[in-house]
């Protein structure tokens, strides 16, 4: 059992993007969708926004408990000056020993943070429900869990993982789809965040402006069966679990 916290944790959501201007009014910020997401775990969480692509970044690593990099419209390869600062600051985080979660962005800055490599992915877009299988001792997942179902949105993703950096998550379309990095940092390619209502917009919106309307036709598809689910809440209870036993060991 993880030992009982006596206040709550403070989080730093460091917002490497925002949801579409279309789609703002009705479902907030991707940092907003991240505390939605914890509230229906009952995660013991208070936050702090830090809008990092604005140049707005924290004081010092300790200014929070635990960390949360989200999502963003940008690419890694963009190389702008705000994703420099916050590759250090994510170096800076890991050797304060502060938990670390990476979505999407956020998964992929940190890989290269640590020496790894994200690129355009040769098969192109991976939009829709995406199915993960659960590799090695998770520590952080109760149960007999195999795998796990999300939704997906990128293009991008990481072709050559950190040395140190261990894998709990894969799937054909995405070889790193899950990295843990020690006891403090996990990182997610896919989008615990998104529910099935937000990813069906998104996907409609992108359609033949962004991703290529096969890709995205097959995703939408995925996403209107009568089955579609998602397990964005079981997965918010392992992130939460992981970072309440991050922060017990620092």
């Amino acid at each position: 059992m993880f030992l009982e916290r006596e206040k709550m944790m403070k989080i730093g959501i460091l917002a490497t993007g925002i949801t579409p201007d279309e789609l703002l009014n009705q479902y907030g910020t991707y940092a907003d969708m991240f505390v939605e997401l914890f509230a229906q775990v009952e995660a013991d969480f208070e936050y702090e926004v830090f809008d990092v692509r604005d140049g707005v970044f924290p004081i010092t690593p300790q200014q929070c408990e635990g960390w949360v990099i989200t999502g963003s419209k940008f690419n890694v390869d963009e190389n702008r000056d705000w994703m420099d600062k916050l590759k250090q600051l994510i170096l800076e985080i890991n050797e304060a020993g502060r938990p670390i979660l990476g979505i999407c962005f956020g998964h992929q800055i940190i890989a290269e943070a640590f020496g790894g490599k994200v690129e355009a992915y040769e098969g192109g877009w991976g939009v829709g429900l995406h199915s993960y299988s659960l590799i090695g001792d998770n520590g952080f997942i109760s149960g007999n869990e195999d795998q796990f179902t999300i939704s997906a949105m990128h293009r991008y993703q990481i072709t050559e993982k950190p040395e140190g950096a261990r894998v709990f998550a894969e799937s054909d379309f995405c070889k790193y789809a899950g990295l843990q990095y020690g006891d403090n940092i996990l990182t997610l390619q896919a989008h615990p965040e998104f529910n099935l209502s937000y990813e069906t917009d998104l996907v409609s919106l992108r359609k033949g402006a962004v991703i290529p309307d096969e890709i995205a036709d097959a995703g939408l598809e995925m996403l209107r069966a009568e089955a579609a689910a998602t397990d964005s809440v079981k997965v918010a209870g392992w992130m939460s679990a992981f970072m309440d036993a991050s922060l017990v060991k620092s």
